[in-house]
């Protein structure tokens, strides 16, 4: 199963009425023909799985998808230290297609919601 890359970018809220483009996550991750997340496949080739993370004023982050206790999904940017983690909710349950909507939970504790801009 070759790697898809995923761009996630900031949905609508109240502080973006129009979301941000320039608040985007970057995912390379295997997916399934309906657009899952192929559990499976990212266990062969989970050390490409990766991230890029943009707020659009700072540096980026790199890290990778990682699948931790509790059956828990998230981006990790410091191998071994789940404090840098960000969860995402249910994201063995999202369909990754142009449109769809998922959270993430970022850095400073807020659950945003983010739009899928591009699967490639």
């Amino acid at each position: 199963m070759s790697l898809r890359t995923i761009r996630l970018e900031l949905a609508r809220s109240k502080e973006f009425p129009g979301g941000n483009p320039r608040h985007f996550y970057v995912l390379k991750a295997p997916l399934t023909s309906d657009g899952h997340l192929d559990v499976d496949a990212w266990r062969k080739q989970k050390e490409l799985c990766t991230v890029q993370r943009s707020t659009g004023d700072g540096e980026d982050e790199r890290g990778v998808l990682v699948h931790t206790a509790g059956r828990r999904w998230a981006f990790s940017y410091v191998p071994g230290d789940d404090a840098d983690d960000e969860p995402i909710f249910k994201l063995d349950r999202h369909v990754f297609k142009p449109g769809e909507y998922l959270s993430i939970t970022e850095h400073d504790g807020i659950e945003r919601t983010f739009r899928v801009a591009s699967v490639t």
